[in-house]
C-alpha cells in the first residue's frame, strides 16, 4: 500500500432534496423537475485532482421522494457511441455511467448499476469488495429500476461532432431496501455513501466506425475521488444526505463518528501492508508506528478487529470497530453480520 491509501481525498457532499413532482423519464434534464437540484462538482480524475482533469465535462443532479431515488446525469461526448445491447453485459467494455451505493456505509453489502448509451445496464450487488474477496453477484436485479438515455447528436455515428449524452434514472427504495440496514427510503437528515464513475476509452475511427485504441487503459472520472483506481473502496465514496427542507435551504449536518472511521481505516490498511508483506495479521506493537493512536487492536480466529471510541453528538462515548474484511459497525462486537 502507498502513503496516499493512508490520507484519502475527502468525500464530496451533496443535499439531495425532495422531488417537485413526478418524473417523466426520457433521458433529458431539460425540464422542471430538475430546476431544484444544484449540480454536484465538476467529475476529476478518481485518482483526485492532482491528475489531469478530465477532459469532459459530467455532472450529477440527485431529488427523492417516497418511491424512489432519481438521479440525472449529464456528459460532454463529441463522438458518443456504444455497442453492448444484452442486460447484464460488463458494460465498462463501453463508455458509460456508473452508480455505487452503501446506504448505511458499513463497506458490505453495496449496489452498483452500469449504462451505457443504448441505455443496456448491468445491476449488481457486492456483498463484501472485491479486495475482501467479495463476489459480484450479477443474478441481483433492481425490480421496478427505470432510465432512458437521451443523445445530444447522433449515436454511433463518428462522421458529426456530438454534443453529449444524458441519463435519468429512478431507483426504487423497495428494492435498495433489502440490504440496506437503515430506512428506504431515507429520513431527513439520514446519509448513504454514493458515488459515480464515468468509463471514458481512446478511440480511433476505422473505415467510418468507432474503436477502441488496443492496449491503452480506460480514464475513471469520478464525482468523489478515491485517491487510488479503485471504485470498490466504499469508505471513499461521497457522502448524500436527505433533506425535506425547501432546495437550497438544508444544511449538512457533520458525518458522525467520521474521524473515528478514517483512524479505523487506516488501521485496516495498515494491517494489509503488514500481512501482504508478512504473511499474517499484526499485533498491536508490531503497528505501533503507522495505527492511529486512538485505536485498539486485537487479533481473533478470523482475523483482527480494531476499536475506537469517539464521542457521539451528545457527549456520549460510543465504539466503532473494523475487522479484516473491511466491515465497520457500532456498538458491541457481536452486532457484526457475518
Amino acid at each position: 500500500m502507498n502513503s496516499r491509501e493512508l490520507g484519502p481525498p475527502e468525500p464530496r457532499q451533496y443535499l439531495c432534496y425532495r422531488a417537485p413532482g413526478v418524473l417523466e423519464i426520457t433521458g433529458s434534464l431539460e425540464k422542471a423537475f430538475w430546476e431544484c437540484a444544484p449540480w454536484t462538482d465538476d467529475f476529476v480524475d478518481i485518482e483526485g485532482e492532482a491528475r489531469a482533469a478530465p477532459r469532459y465535462r459530467t455532472r450529477v443532479k440527485m431529488l427523492w421522494d417516497d418511491a424512489f431515488l432519481y438521479i440525472g446525469v449529464e456528459m460532454e461526448e463529441p463522438n458518443v457511441w456504444a455497442t453492448l445491447t444484452e442486460h447484464d453485459s460488463v458494460i465498462f467494455q463501453d463508455n458509460d455511467f456508473e452508480v455505487f451505493i452503501d446506504p448505511d456505509g458499513d463497506n458490505h453489502d453495496y449496489y452498483e448499476l452500469e449504462i451505457n448509451a443504448l441505455n443496456t445496464t448491468w445491476d449488481l450487488r457486492l456483498v463484501k469488495p472485491y479486495r475482501d474477496g467479495g463476489p459480484a453477484l450479477n443474478s441481483w436485479e433492481i425490480p421496478g429500476f427505470r432510465s432512458a438515455v437521451s443523445i445530444d447528436g447522433t449515436l454511433n455515428d463518428p462522421t458529426d461532432v456530438d454534443r453529449g449524452w444524458s441519463v435519468e434514472m429512478a431507483f426504487p427504495w423497495a428494492a435498495l431496501a433489502e440490504y440496506a440496514r437503515c430506512p428506504a427510503p431515507p429520513r431527513d437528515g439520514d446519509q448513504w455513501r454514493i458515488n459515480f464513475s464515468r468509463v471514458e476509452w481512446d478511440v480511433e475511427v476505422v473505415e467510418g466506425r468507432t474503436r477502441k485504441l488496443p492496449n491503452r487503459p480506460e480514464h475513471n472520472w469520478v464525482w468523489s475521488p478515491q485517491g487510488v483506481i479503485d471504485m470498490h473502496r466504499p469508505e471513499r465514496w461521497g457522502i448524500v444526505q436527505f433533506s425535506t427542507a425547501e432546495s437550497g435551504q438544508g444544511c449538512f449536518v457533520p458525518i458522525p463518528a467520521a474521524d473515528a472511521k478514517d483512524s479505523l481505516m487506516q488501521a485496516y490498511y495498515a494491517q494489509r501492508a503488514f500481512r501482504e508483506k508478512h504473511g499474517r495479521w499484526a499485533a498491536q506493537e508490531e503497528l505501533e508506528a503507522s495505527l492511529p493512536a486512538d485505536v485498539s487492536l486485537i487479533l481473533t480466529p478470523s482475523g483482527f478487529e480494531a476499536a475506537c471510541v469517539p464521542f457521539d453528538e451528545v457527549g456520549l462515548p460510543v465504539t466503532w470497530h473494523v475487522r479484516q474484511d473491511s466491515l465497520l459497525w457500532r456498538g458491541d462486537p457481536t452486532a457484526a453480520n457475518s
